[in-house]
């Protein structure tokens, strides 16, 4: 869909423009967020252009969340957070994708929702990694994603 955020970025990756992609599962893309405030948070694009679960048939349903899962493992490992934060709301962007947050007890409010945090801090331009970050971040999360698959 030309106005989607998610199928746009979808199809970045298909053409090879998309600098954050990591991996493609079967039933969608693991991607690095444009902003690490959260150190490690990756999202999981869904392949199809569905809003809700209950619009995916049994079968792939259970596959998506089982990829899903898996992609969350590989942010576990990779990124050794305390605890991860798994999130698929889709009120701005209605193309499911899971939002998966690596959350640290250093963090200022460790206990709160991610949207706690202020847009203006998360999403600063501070926040978003260099080309070498970028690089090592996606490098640690694909030799995770390796192993699971």
């Amino acid at each position: 869909m030309e106005d989607c955020l998610i199928c746009n970025r979808i199809n970045m990756i298909k053409e090879g423009t998309n600098k954050y992609f990591v991996a493609e599962l079967e039933t969608g893309y693991v991607v690095i967020g444009d902003h690490q405030y959260f150190e490690g948070y990756t999202l999981f694009l869904g392949k199809e252009h569905k809003c809700e679960l209950h619009e995916l048939e049994s079968g792939y349903k259970q596959q998506f969340l089982a990829d899903m899962s898996t992609t969350a493992e590989a942010v576990y490992h990779a990124f050794k957070p305390h605890k991860l934060n798994y999130e698929l709301l889709g009120n701005g962007d209605s193309h499911m994708h899971w939002h998966i947050f690596p959350r640290r007890l250093t963090e200022p409010n460790p206990a709160h929702p991610v949207w706690w945090t202020p847009r203006e801090t998360m999403y600063s331009d501070s926040n978003r990694p260099s080309e070498e970050r970028l690089a090592e971040l996606k490098q640690a999360l694909s030799a995770e994603l390796n192993k699971l698959i």
